[in-house]
């Protein structure tokens, strides 16, 4: 039985909802808008790794395109700042989005394809009076920005004349300048309410080599210049962009108004994804991650796509959970439980079921004979008799988990107990008849009996009747693995909220590596990636990056039940 493995990228089929992008797309495609072309794009910044957040954008722009005959979607990396953008980021960006199950086909671009023509672009707003070379320094120009209720202050360079603008643009070009000499500014409107339009930025010198143009350029347009100018280019007809680009969208607008590009795209802004008990700020993860309070941005406790893939998660299940949360105009937190359901529910019906004790006790059972070894049948699933089974042995020394055997155990407690009969799973009744303890007092074995009339666990000849039953293994066939069980990186469901220092909501028991785990001897050949159900336990994945053929390594992906439910409702 081959396990569900974690590099499944088969796209399944979702209903999506019928949101209010989508209405404005079919109505736009109705009319003919743009020819009925629906042409989309995910601009990331290479700047970080993407997040949970990012998944959502993906599948909206790439799902967009696919639901409409001849759509498409470019993915393009905005590229304008090298101090902080990598090539690594550049890779890890591509491998997330074909992780997820989308293809970009021959529409890979960056904004650097077009620093030529953004510069053009600028020489033409030089040349029309509407773009300037500004001499202040950046804590001049933000103090005369002005504020909400106080209008913005006219640069003394802001009457500059052309001729003089295009020179110093040019050798600004040239490497003449020293960083923060000199900005070319739009010269729009100082007063203007919007305060994204009070003659924003638009170059700046940055003398750091770029990651793929190498030291040809020394001035890089900012983000709100190259975005609306690159989706121009590109011919989008809808650039999707959070909320927080609502503001922008004036200055976007005059942009390509005012340069008359042949193609206008459209900008709507949907509500970005806030997810509860995590944080999805780059700046937030970056500081995780530079003060070691997680092991690297693959971390699976982090939102990170490439931590949530570490951790097991299915892209499958991450694709529903966008589409189940849907698009709207309204900021709001998502429950981490809306997440973890859709992990459920993409897990349960395609992953096999194994036995692992996390926390192993050893139970010798007396009346079985010392060198008797047998197989007994398991299924890999109890719903689905395509996925076989496997040969589970049984012998006389056991482990069950610590949690099932309590010594002073209280009337509705089901599991083992001095003088209790439970059923082992695909096995026999036992009765704990003796606890052998250290000289510290520890229990360190239970000594029990079976009977052998209940073989595979089914009802005895009397007719008695157990409510327990406990997985197992048998402890000269287990394989002993580390296991890590991962919980809510955040002990908060908002971090940071009203001020506060994020990382002081860190959850100190979002991690715990149990090393002396035991699994069933079928997991031997378990390979990197894959994912079983541990019964009564969880879903697990072999940990791709740390686990071997000499030492395995689990992954907790999710628990079978939301216990942080019943956590909340109590608090």
């Amino acid at each position: 039985m081959k396990a569900q493995s974690a590099n499944t990228t088969t796209q399944s089929e979702s209903s999506h909802q019928n949101d209010f992008i989508r209405q404005i797309i079919a109505e736009n495609v109705k009319t003919n808008k743009n020819d009925g072309k629906v042409v989309t794009r995910f601009p990331p910044e290479p700047n970080g790794y993407l997040h949970i957040g990012h998944a959502k954008s993906i599948c909206l722009n790439f799902g967009i395109a696919a639901e409409h005959e001849g759509g498409q979607c470019y993915l393009r990396f905005d590229d304008t700042n090298p101090s902080k953008e990598s090539l690594e980021y550049v890779e890890s960006i591509k491998a997330d989005v074909r992780w997820l199950g989308y293809d970009w086909g021959d529409r890979l671009r960056h904004s650097s394809d077009y620093f030529e023509k953004l510069y053009e672009y600028a020489i033409a707003l030089i040349k029309m009076n509407k773009a300037y070379v500004c001499s202040l320094t950046t804590e001049e120009i933000r103090a005369d920005r002005g504020t909400s209720r106080k209008l913005g202050k006219n640069s003394p360079y802001r009457e500059r004349s052309i001729e003089e603008n295009l020179d110093l643009f040019a050798r600004m070009r040239a490497g003449e300048f020293a960083e923060g000499e000199h900005v070319l500014r739009a010269k729009i409107d100082m007063a203007s309410p919007n305060i994204h339009n009070r003659d924003p930025i638009i170059y700046r010198i940055i003398k750091i080599a770029h990651q793929i143009t190498g030291d040809k350029w020394c001035i890089y347009p900012m983000y709100d210049f190259t975005h609306c100018l690159s989706d121009a280019i590109e011919g989008i007809t809808h650039s999707l962009c959070t909320l927080e680009f609502e503001d922008h969208r004036p200055l976007y607008d005059w942009i390509l108004d005012t340069l008359k590009t042949p193609s206008h795209p459209q900008q709507i802004e949907f509500a970005r994804l806030s997810l509860n008990y995590t944080v999805t700020s780059k700046r937030k993860l970056q500081e995780l991650v530079e003060n070691q309070l997680v092991s690297g941005w693959d971390d699976p406790r982090m939102p990170t796509l490439v931590g949530m893939r570490r951790r097991g998660y299915t892209p499958e299940a991450i694709r529903d959970f966008c589409d189940c949360i849907g698009v709207t105009k309204n900021d709001t937190h998502i429950e981490m439980g809306v997440l973890e359901n859709c992990i459920r529910n993409d897990l349960n019906p395609k992953t096999a079921r194994v036995m692992g004790v996390l926390k192993p006790l050893r139970v010798v059972i007396e009346n079985y004979p010392q060198d008797k070894v047998e197989e007994l049948e398991a299924p890999y699933h109890p719903n689905d008799a395509s996925m076989g089974s496997r040969k589970v042995p049984f012998s006389r020394v056991l482990y069950i988990e610590q949690d099932d055997f309590l010594e002073a155990a209280p009337k509705k407690f089901f599991r083992l107990a001095p003088g209790r009969e439970v059923r082992l799973r695909y096995a026999y009744f036992i009765t704990c008849q003796a606890v052998i303890k250290d000289e510290n007092g520890e229990i360190i074995e239970l000594r029990c009996t079976y009977d052998p009339e209940t073989r595979g666990g089914i009802t005895p000849p009397d007719g008695r009747k157990v409510k327990g039953t406990l997985h197992w293994v048998s402890e000269p066939h287990a394989i002993t693995a580390e296991i890590r069980l991962y919980d809510r990186l955040f002990n908060k469901p908002n971090p940071g909220a009203g001020g506060a220092d994020f990382k002081a909501a860190l959850n100190p028991n979002s991690m715990e590596v149990l090393t002396m785990s035991k699994v069933e001897g079928s997991l031997a050949n378990a390979k990197p990636g894959e994912r079983y159900q541990f019964e009564r336990q969880g879903y697990f994945c072999v940990d791709h990056v740390e686990s071997s053929e000499e030492a395995l390594v689990f992954n907790r992906i999710v628990t079978l039940r939301d216990s942080w439910a019943k956590f909340e409702k109590k608090s």
